[in-house]
């Protein structure tokens, strides 16, 4: 029986923790960080200083987004072949 319930007990707390989701935007080079009691990112500038333009005067820090998804330039085909 004891066993059962410990069983129970952890099912429940894996059916009940949060899952943790990506949170960079992969389609902005940069993301803002806030901190304070609800800390959160802001993924949605083109570079580090639009971010940081906007970041002064709070309690943030911009950081280069590492799930930035770069666009590779199209391959162009050699003339003739």
């Amino acid at each position: 029986m004891r066993g059962r319930l410990t069983l129970v007990s952890v099912g429940a707390l894996l059916a009940f923790t949060p899952a943790s989701a990506q949170t960079h935007d992969p389609g902005y080079p940069v993301y803002m960080q806030i901190y304070g009691q609800v800390g959160y990112f802001d993924c949605r500038y083109a570079s580090l200083e639009q971010c940081r333009f906007l970041a002064v005067g709070r309690s943030a820090s911009c950081v280069p987004n590492p799930y930035f998804a770069q666009k590779k330039p199209a391959r162009r085909s050699k003339p003739g072949g």
